[in-house]
């Protein structure tokens, strides 16, 4: 009887921790908007005008990216910048901003589906690669204190969604990847929607910690999806 009571107990913990996994996965699924399983299509930024080179810490964001993937059975393909057309059945995560010519598709996901958001060019002014959404502007402080827009949308030629990364440097998208890999599941209770959001991540102390210290600044989604 020791033994039978023993071996149940232990098809139910098994099955407990199971079924506790599933629902991970299936959460952090629903979050990224990844289908156990597919393949995801990542776009890899160029460096800040250097056309063919890609900076080491975008090709990290890719690499935590592929690991997200590899969590859910899936894996990655890899395009440059110049991709056109639509993402179809395949989740897109589109990493980079457009300024310097980094990323191209990027700045025509801003344009086209996030037209409450304003990101301004490189110059000598205060304001120079800062955010602006809502009314509200959010500064580049290189260095010191950077932000990331992290958008989820889904494209209305595509079934599948494009998770668009665009930071401040490539530091910023590094942070904002590593940052959501890991506290997705406490963002998703603080976000009005997990199918379709704009989401502003603030990376700070970056001499000390890197990409390592990033919290959620705001759920900006109401304004970066309206119509100005």
């Amino acid at each position: 009887m020791g033994l039978v009571t023993s071996l149940l107990g232990g098809g139910f913990v098994w099955l407990w921790e199971r079924g506790k996994r599933t629902r991970t996965l299936n959460r952090k699924a629903r979050f990224f908007g990844i289908r156990p399983g597919e393949t995801c299509l990542v776009v890899l930024p160029n460096k800040h005008n250097a056309p063919g080179t890609a900076h080491h810490r975008d090709v990290q964001a890719v690499v935590q990216v592929a690991m997200l993937a590899g969590e859910l059975g899936g894996h990655v393909v890899v395009a440059s910048d110049s991709l056109r057309g639509s993402n179809g059945d395949r989740t897109e995560f589109c990493v980079g901003g457009p300024l310097g010519d980094a990323n191209i598709r990027a700045g025509g996901h801003l344009a086209a589906y996030l037209p409450g958001v304003t990101l301004h060019p490189y110059s000598d002014r205060p304001d120079s690669v800062a955010f602006s959404v809502g009314g509200e502007q959010y500064l580049f402080d290189r260095g010191n204190a950077e932000y990331a827009l992290v958008a989820k949308f889904t494209p209305q030629e595509s079934s599948r969604p494009v998770v668009l990364v665009c930071g401040q440097s490539a530091l910023a998208n590094q942070a904002a990847i590593h940052f959501l890999r890991r506290e997705y599941a406490r963002v998703a209770t603080e976000i009005t929607s997990e199918e379709r959001y704009c989401l502003l991540i603030k990376i700070s102390d970056i001499r000390t910690y890197e990409f390592h210290r990033a919290v959620l600044e705001r759920d900006i989604s109401a304004a970066a999806f309206a119509q100005p």
